[in-house]
C-alpha cells in the first residue's frame, strides 16, 4: 500500500477487510479495518497520544473529528459523550464506510460519517479532535485548518496531535502567525515524539 491511498476519495486497492481489537474510552471493541486506510492494524501512536492526553470532550453539542480514518477518535468521542453528535469527516469513502460499520457494531447512534462537503454549513462545533493528515503537504493541511478551525464555537478548543519530526513546531508557528484572529494556539503536551496542540477559538 502506498501512503497516498488513504488520501484518495476512492482507493483503488482491494478492500481486504480485517478485524482488530482496540480499547477506546475504556471499552474493548472489535473493529473492522481494511487495506487502503491509515493505520489498519492498530490505533496509531499519534492518535493514542491524543486520546490519552486530552481532557474529556463536551457532553453535548456537535463534536468533530477531521481526518477520521477508520474511527478511533470518532468512536472515543461518541462513547465518552453519548448525548453529543459526532461528525466524522474524511475524503476517503472507504474509511467512512468503516466508521459507520464500527459505530453500528458498538451500538453507537450518535455518529455521522460524511465527506467534508456533506457537513451543514451552519454547524458550529463544541470541540474538534484531529490527527491531521500531515503527509498531504503544507498547502493542503493549511487549507484543512482554515476550513474547520473557524467553525469552533466561541471559546471552544481544537486538539491536534502532530509528530514532532513531521513539523509540529512549524505548524504551531504558522497557526499562531496566520490564524491569530481565529484561534490562540499553545502546545498542551509532548509524549512519545508527538505534540498535542490546543487551539482555542477567539
Amino acid at each position: 500500500m502506498t501512503s497516498e491511498h488513504y488520501f484518495s476519495p476512492n482507493p483503488e486497492s482491494e478492500m481486504r477487510r480485517r478485524t482488530i481489537t482496540a480499547t477506546l474510552a475504556g471499552r474493548e471493541l472489535s473493529i473492522t479495518t481494511a487495506a487502503g486506510v491509515f493505520s489498519p492494524d492498530r490505533v496509531d501512536p499519534g492518535t493514542a497520544v491524543l486520546l490519552a492526553g486530552t481532557p474529556s470532550p463536551p457532553p453535548a453539542g456537535d463534536l468533530l473529528d477531521v481526518g477520521c480514518g477508520w474511527g478511533p477518535i470518532t468512536l472515543s468521542l461518541a462513547l465518552s459523550s453519548p448525548d453529543a453528535t459526532v461528525w466524522a469527516v474524511d475524503v476517503n469513502e472507504r474509511v467512512l464506510e468503516l466508521v459507520r460499520e464500527n459505530a453500528r457494531a458498538a451500538g453507537l447512534t450518535n455518529v455521522n460519517a460524511v465527506t467534508p462537503d456533506d457537513v451543514p454549513d451552519d454547524l458550529r462545533f463544541a470541540t474538534i479532535w484531529s490527527n491531521p493528515p500531515i503527509r498531504v503537504g503544507k498547502e493542503e493541511l493549511h487549507g484543512i485548518l482554515r476550513r474547520w478551525l473557524p467553525r469552533l464555537d466561541a471559546g471552544a478548543d481544537a486538539w491536534l496531535v502532530v509528530q514532532k519530526n513531521l513539523g509540529a513546531d512549524s505548524l504551531q508557528r504558522w497557526m499562531g502567525e496566520t490564524m491569530a484572529d481565529t484561534v490562540s494556539v499553545a502546545r498542551d503536551s509532548t509524549s512519545k515524539g508527538y505534540r498535542v496542540l490546543r487551539a482555542t477559538r477567539s
